[in-house]
């Protein structure tokens, strides 16, 4: 299946991650995935979490990226990438259940089905993968991302990453 790759430049403000959610609804909706559809609601999360991330600890531009396909079918997988200019790599952190902050990439492990980083001449690129499956609960299963945890607790309860 061919795969269209679209990008936005994120500025380093925290005004750009309505902007990324924006944009990327957009795309979606051009691809033919609908703003209802669980894939989109959860891939318009994951963009929030991540660009986030990017803006708030680096304090430099990133680029957001969507690879997306070009026809819609009942199973298709959509790859989200946000790249900053911070080549210091994600540190898993156990947030204080009080803290306001630092769970991002603990939402991003427990729904994306794959996700990852690397490090680029210029930083890092951070990634994520969603999988649109059939209805079934079999795939369902098979589809949905793996659970993390932390200090022994149930899983994403206090695990948080510090993408910086």
């Amino acid at each position: 299946m061919q795969v269209l790759q679209v990008q936005l430049e994120i500025r380093p403000d925290p005004a750009e991650v309505g902007r990324a959610r924006r944009w990327a609804r957009s795309r979606l909706a051009g691809a033919g995935i609908q703003a209802d559809e669980p894939l989109a609601e959860t891939l318009i999360l994951l963009v929030s979490e991540l660009v986030t991330n990017a803006v708030v600890h680096t304090g430099r531009p990133a680029v957001l990226r969507l690879s997306l396909p070009h026809a819609v079918t009942e199973e298709v997988t959509v790859r989200l990438e946000v790249a900053d200019r911070s080549g210091r790599a994600p540190v898993p952190r156990c947030a204080e259940d009080d803290a306001t902050g630092g769970r991002g990439l603990a939402l991003v492990d427990g729904l994306a089905d794959r996700w990852g980083w690397s490090v680029e001449s210029t930083g890092k690129r951070i990634w994520c993968e969603l999988d649109r499956c059939e209805k079934s609960s079999e795939v369902t299963a098979a589809c949905g991302g793996g659970a993390v945890v932390c200090g022994g607790g149930a899983a994403f309860e206090g695990l948080a990453y510090e993408a910086v």
